[in-house]
């Protein structure tokens, strides 16, 4: 049984192999690997409200013949413990140690997501609440997006590259940090920055001072870009980095030295309001990318987001494909 949760579990190689599968289903091109969905059942738990991730995953199950059940943590399912020790006289009437084995019992593999708390940089790279769930489930545990990484995401962002461009190794790939209405987690561009680094491309994150992601991930997607020939770099120059890039990939996130401040975290994104995205940041031959959703003319002004270079309806959509294929490498019985 093999879980997916971190990319940081698999080498670059495989995750290339499910980049070329999900390029295959797309293609039309099913196979074996698309009969390990058929007749499987796949169980979501969802802490935090979904749109894409909830779709993409239950039209991949359809597709290929599988179903999906959707729980909603506190919705229509019990508020869930992850914390081992404490007392559980609060809010959550359930711990995760019995609501993963029993969820196990019901589906052949466990999807996730759940944000970063934004209170604990230490504590949101720790990733409990995903862990708890993978140490616990009997059954393979997706990652929909956790407080530290958005794999199924980064795939996507990585698919969507290779597609537009005609592949990755060499690319120019640049992440730019851009405003907000409210703090938001690191989990997408972390995993976009590792996608990118494990597809060989050249790997840029420009955003303010102040707006650090975290060092570990950082780390090993140098790694990973050092091992491809590829640079890795970070800047607070955002329209240098832009003018360079083949894929522009814009994603807004707080800073850990405002958690719990939200209105110094407000004010933050007040002064850096230039740093929003417009036409002018994309280069003739740039393909820009979001994860969606966005908040146009605060994150990037409505004619970025309705010019032709724009690809996130197409990215979106590689988010099914993509998952098929992480789908299909979690419940064949031969992976």
């Amino acid at each position: 049984m093999r879980h997916w949760v971190s990319m940081f579990d698999y080498e670059p190689r495989e995750l290339a192999e499910l980049v070329t599968l999900a390029r295959r289903l797309k293609a039309g091109e099913t196979g074996d690997e698309a009969a390990a969905l058929r007749g499987r059942i796949l169980v979501m738990v969802f802490f935090n409200p979904s749109l894409r991730t909830r779709t993409s995953f239950e039209a991949a199950m359809l597709r290929y013949g599988g179903h999906s059940i959707c729980l909603n943590v506190g919705g229509d399912t019990w508020q869930l413990e992850h914390r081992d020790g404490v007392v559980m006289d609060g809010a959550a009437a359930e711990h995760i140690r019995e609501a993963a084995p029993v969820l196990s019992r019901y589906g052949d593999a466990l999807a996730v997501r759940t944000f970063a708390a934004l209170k604990n940089a230490a504590e949101d790279a720790a990733d409990l609440v995903i862990r708890s769930f993978a140490r616990h489930a009997t059954v393979p545990v997706i990652n929909m997006e956790s407080a530290a990484e958005h794999p199924c995401q980064g795939l996507a962002d990585w698919m969507t590259v290779d597609e537009k461009l005609s592949g990755t190794r060499g690319r120019r790939f640049v992440v730019t940090w851009a405003p907000q209405a409210k703090g938001l987690p690191m989990a997408v561009p972390h995993s976009a920055v590792l996608a990118a680094a494990a597809a060989g491309m050249n790997v840029t994150v420009a955003h303010p001072p102040g707006y650090e992601l975290n060092a570990g991930i950082l780390d090993r997607a140098a790694s990973w870009c050092q091992g491809a020939g590829a640079t890795f770099n970070v800047t607070h120059d955002q329209r240098a980095a832009c003018r360079q890039a083949d894929a522009l990939y814009v994603k807004s996130w707080g800073s850990t030295a405002l958690y719990g401040q939200p209105d110094e975290q407000k004010a933050s994104f007040r002064r850096y309001a230039d740093w929003m995205v417009t036409p002018d940041h994309i280069g003739p031959r740039t393909i820009m990318l979001h994860c969606l959703p966005v908040r146009r003319n605060v994150v990037i002004a409505d004619g970025a987001l309705d010019d032709p270079r724009c690809v996130v309806v197409d990215q979106a959509e590689n988010r099914m494909w993509t998952q098929a294929a992480i789908l299909s490498r979690v419940l064949s019985p031969t992976k």
